[in-house]
């Protein structure tokens, strides 16, 4: 009798395996050959690709590279392989900021002067507060950058970075009256915590977040120079499809971005927005917490994240872009549920993925999908060409310089068009690799525009009708001044 209730007891066993766990293991095949078909597109021969870690409850429920790491190496993407995430950065900057002021060092309403006081006093006063919520007003030092004719290719280090920002003559607007994502604010971060602690951004934040975390993999890369085990080299996709050029940057300023990590580590930091284990429940409350315009109108922007709704349900989120990098971290807090994607294609498109993994785990929680909109064209982009005599267009030819930027900008006559043929810098240096490429097409009086990303000049002349100069809006940068040279313009 004992013999057959041990068979019976053992097939009981046998066919509660066969069930119970047999149909959970196969929703979680069903679930994972999904997500893999995510990411179908990268996994072709000789491809960068990402690194993919979905969390739950605390665990990493999924995780697995696909693509390349190295495309020279054929080195495969893994969950160990470490990104730059470029702007998904910016909560670990802010979260260093809100430590310190746990610590007594500094308070966000702060005046920034007071930490930076080489800033020019633009008469109204700029908080740290301010910075974190992009409400500063200051010009991107990024575009700044760029309209100097500087590559992220090029080695720039912090004190780069700082002279361009305190050249910078005007802002965008007044603080706390409008929200423009601006790197300028979070760079100036990196310095702020360097005066205030007397340690760098990258050792202040490996003492206080990575290391009690146990986040090994994790730092922020200051040095152009340092190696990173396990480090993915970032690409762009070659002209017409084919192929793959290498895109990474020297840039060794921290703050906005510059945090190299793996989706491995990134659990580890997703699930303190739970535990509190860094910073407790008031330094969770304080970094999620929605910015404010002096209106009072709420900002979809916390320090370092977005608040933002998706299909449905909250997601507190961030991307990041440097180079051929790109990074998405999607949390949904209610769910108690994310996604990392951190990829080294800079087409990867890390944003949609995360989304669409989400889909796979939460969509019997989700609204239907929508078809995605077409962002809507602002009013000023419509602005139509007008014509002007080859004598009119001529008289716009000649030398500008900017104080801001240090450089000149050499405009000449292209068919209709005006274009920046050179740029000059202080040193007298004549360089063709121009930043603004396109042409500017006349459209109004003394107006000139490039459309798609928009670029727009416009000149100014004095009593006489001459030229004296221009202004240029681009991007995150508005009224920045140029002055004529030869004085030649009438």
């Amino acid at each position: 009798m004992m013999i057959w209730k041990r068979i019976l007891v053992g097939f009981l066993a046998c066919a509660l395996a066969l069930t119970g766990p047999g149909l959970a293991s196969g929703a979680d095949e069903k679930k994972s050959a999904a997500v893999d078909e995510v990411f179908a597109d990268l996994v072709k021969p000789g491809s960068p690709g990402c690194a993919l870690g979905v969390y739950r409850e605390g665990k990493i429920i999924y995780s697995k590279g696909y693509g390349l790491a190295n495309l020279e190496e054929s080195v495969a993407i893994t969950p160990q392989s470490v990104f730059d995430i470029g702007s998904t950065s910016k909560q670990f900057t802010a979260a260093s900021i809100l430590l310190l002021e746990k610590q007594g060092k500094l308070s966000v309403n702060d005046d920034i002067r007071k930490y930076l006081p080489e800033l020019p006093d633009y008469g109204q006063k700029i908080t740290i507060l301010n910075l974190l919520n992009h409400t500063s007003g200051l010009r991107d030092y990024l575009g700044l950058m760029e309209f100097a004719g500087i590559n992220t290719d090029s080695v720039t280090t912090d004190e780069d970075a700082l002279q361009i920002v305190v050249r910078q003559k005007a802002l965008n607007f007044a603080p706390g009256s409008d929200w423009l994502y601006s790197n300028t604010g979070f760079f100036l971060l990196s310095v702020i915590v360097k005066r205030a602690s007397g340690k760098t951004l990258r050792e202040f934040a490996a003492d206080n977040i990575f290391t009690p975390l146990q986040m090994t993999h994790t730092q922020y890369r200051d040095d152009h120079t340092s190696l990173i085990e396990n480090r993915a080299m970032a690409y762009d996709p070659g002209e017409k499809g084919v192929g793959y050029s290498l895109d990474v940057s020297y840039f060794e300023q921290t703050g906005d971005g510059a945090v190299h990590t793996s989706v491995e580590d990134l659990q580890k930091w997703d699930e303190n927005f739970y535990s509190g284990q860094i910073g407790g429940k008031e330094f969770l409350a304080e970094i999620q917490e929605q910015g404010k315009l002096n209106s009072g109108k709420v900002l979809d922007y916390a320090k370092g994240l977005f608040h933002r709704e998706y299909r449905g349900l909250h997601a507190v989120r961030h991307g990041g872009s440097w180079g051929g990098y790109r990074a998405e971290l999607l949390r949904f807090p209610e769910q108690h549920f994310s996604v990392a994607c951190l990829c080294n294609l800079g087409n990867a498109n890390p944003e949609q993925r995360a989304e669409r993994v989400a889909d796979v785990y939460l969509g019997s929680l989700m609204k239907p999908k929508e078809p995605r909109k077409e962002p809507e064209r602002r009013p000023e982009t419509e602005k139509k060409s007008v014509t002007l005599t080859a004598e009119q267009l001529a008289a716009y030819a000649g030398d500008y310089w900017s104080q801001e930027l240090g450089i000149t900008y050499r405009l000449g006559v292209e068919g209709s068009n005006l274009k920046v043929v050179a740029i000059v810098d202080g040193s007298g240096t004549v360089r063709t690799d121009v930043p603004i490429r396109r042409p500017f097409a006349a459209t109004g009086d003394n107006e000139f525009a490039v459309e798609r990303p928009r670029f727009a000049i416009h000149f100014q002349r004095d009593a006489h009708q001459a030229l004296t100069g221009f202004t240029l809006d681009a991007g995150r940068t508005r009224g920045m001044i140029f002055s004529r040279k030869d004085g030649s313009g009438k």
